[in-house]
């Protein structure tokens, strides 16, 4: 009788499933068939002279639009760039750059690499690459500066209003992912882990190996500003710190095959140290998975700043042509259960923005220990620091490179020594407020925004006479709130500034230097580390 009923079950949930399959895999081959046959017609017919390519790139771009922002169609050179990220070695002037509309922006030459040695400096503006001037370049300028190692590349650019002009000779450069570890108060060792390449859990093995044979009874994991990167080197950096077969993150999907679970494989290299983990709001995806699994099995201290609250995954997917989709697949899941991801791309406000979750409805999860911790908005600190933070007015100054183009100013302005002997005065803050000033700095807050458009909503209701007195009496109590709000934040711009004005000096090894011995946060982890009692009672 059993297997009367089961045969007809089994043979109609086939049958569902393989209509299902095909009904999707019509509409599939329909809506390419229609829009194959629009895009054939389109460049037959159109009035001006179109370019299939750019027309093919602009349809792709639209259809990804609305989906989260790491879903992304990458060409032939956006694929080498990414395969450039995970290996950490690749070959050019050894340099982050910024590509502008008739420029090339130089963010920050590398020590002792080919731009550095060449004589380049943050802030300078490269307008012309060999005999190209990159106002007529269409393509990406960067692509210029790419060549065999040995080869030479003339540029012409601006510093500081001046025209000059340099050889560069291009040669391998290796991205460090632990670019700095040091041992600190002569039992703390600090390891900085700036990206997850595959060359990740390597280098910060080494470092903790040696730095436990310096004397290193401590540890500070410095993730502020990494990204991200593989996933499988963040499981593997938890690993160095948590025993073989610990459930770091699981991925959730409605693809099936994408529902995983993630274990440490290895054997640790140390279960019982003391650790604290630095993190800030750029620090993001395998960085909260890391920060997020330590927390949640009550292995180490988290310091610092709300993370970014990135808790969604992607896998590259092979096109034709060499070109590639990187496409979301899942979700990421820390062992208590959290998912970190702050931004709900997949429902929108009236204006299209992906809407933030509200921390009313963050949901509650116990760590290992039985600690409370909350999902919806990145990873939350065990201990915060203000400096940490990356309020709405320094993001808008970040966003504006307003920080970045006063290190210019001052770095030109200013002679320092030695990194010891720094810091950012008073008058030095004054004067960058008169700065913002004289660049006519501004920024529209939320509140703004929510105003404007009920302005807006106003003059359809035949209401805006009435309350445009109101309305700009408002905006402009709301301009001079604005300006309190750069004083106010003065601790964590203060901070920035210190930090982009010393790596034009010293390069990031004198950065780091004098983190170590300044900074708010590090400090505040060398205060948890130096107080035992403190520290286990935050893991209570």
């Amino acid at each position: 009788m059993k297997k009367r009923l089961l045969i007809p079950v089994l043979a109609i949930g086939i049958l569902v499933s393989t209509a299902s399959f095909k009904s999707d895999f019509f509409e599939i081959a329909k809506q390419i068939e229609i829009f194959t046959t629009l895009f054939k017609e389109l460049n037959m017919n159109y009035v001006d002279e179109v370019t299939p390519a750019i027309l093919m790139d602009k349809a792709i771009k639209g259809m990804l639009e609305d989906l989260d922002p790491y879903t992304v169609y990458w060409n032939e050179q956006a694929v080498e760039d990414a395969r450039i990220n995970n290996a950490g070695v690749y070959t050019g002037i050894g340099a982050a750059a910024r590509s502008e509309k008739d420029k090339i922006v130089i963010v920050e030459p590398y020590q002792d690499y080919p731009a550095d040695k060449a004589g380049l400096k943050a802030g300078d503006e490269i307008i012309k690459i060999g005999n190209v001037r990159l106002a007529d370049f269409e393509d990406d300028a960067g692509e210029l500066l790419k060549g065999a190692p040995g080869s030479t590349v003339e540029v012409t650019y601006l510093r500081q209003g001046k025209t000059n002009t340099t050889t560069i000779t291009r040669s391998a450069v290796d991205v460090k992912a632990v670019p700095y570890y040091k041992l600190i108060n002569n039992d703390i060792g600090y390891i900085v882990l700036t990206t997850f390449n595959r060359k990740t859990t390597v280098e910060t093995k080494a470092a903790l190996e040696d730095l436990k044979e310096q004397g290193a009874k401590k540890i500070i994991l410095d993730l502020r500003g990494n990204p991200g990167g593989l996933l499988n080197e963040a499981i593997n950096i938890v690993n160095l710190f948590v025993p073989k077969g610990e459930v770091i993150t699981t991925t959730k999907s409605v693809i099936e095959k994408y529902n995983k679970t993630y274990k440490t494989m290895q054997d640790p290299i140390d279960t019982e140290i003391p650790l604290v983990v630095l993190v800030n709001g750029r620090s993001a995806s395998a960085s909260e998975i890391v920060s997020g699994g330590l927390q949640d099995l009550d292995r180490a201290v988290v310091v610092g700043a709300r993370s970014f609250g990135k808790g969604l995954v992607q896998r590259p997917k092979k096109l034709t042509y060499g070109t590639q989709l990187k496409v979301t697949i899942s979700r990421y899941y820390t062992p208590s259960g959290r998912c970190i991801q702050a931004l709900d791309y997949w429902n929108r406000d009236e204006n299209g923005d992906p809407i933030r979750v509200d921390a009313k409805e963050y949901n509650k999860f116990k760590t290992k220990g039985g600690r409370t911790v909350y999902d919806g908005g990145g990873i939350m600190p065990d201990v915060q620091v203000e400096t940490a933070v990356f309020s709405p007015i320094t993001t808008a100054l970040l966003k504006d490179n307003v920080i970045f183009n006063y290190a210019t100013k001052y770095y030109y302005s200013h002679q320092l020594a030695d990194w010891q002997n720094f810091t950012f005065s008073e008058s030095d803050f004054q004067d960058f407020l008169s700065f913002l000033k004289q660049n006519n700095f501004s920024y529209e807050t939320e509140t703004e925004k929510e105003f404007a458009e009920a302005l807006r909503r106003s003059e359809d209701d035949d209401l805006k006479k009435e309350i445009n007195s109101s309305y700009n009496a408002l905006m402009a109590a709301i301009e001079v709130a604005k300006d309190k709000a750069i004083v106010a934040k003065k601790a964590e711009i203060k901070s920035l500034l210190s930090d982009e004005i010393l790596k034009r000096y010293f390069y990031r090894d004198g950065l780091y230097n004098y983190q170590v011995e300044n900074n708010p946060e590090i400090l505040e982890a060398i205060a948890v580390l130096s107080n035992e009692n403190r520290y286990r009672n935050i893991l209570k």
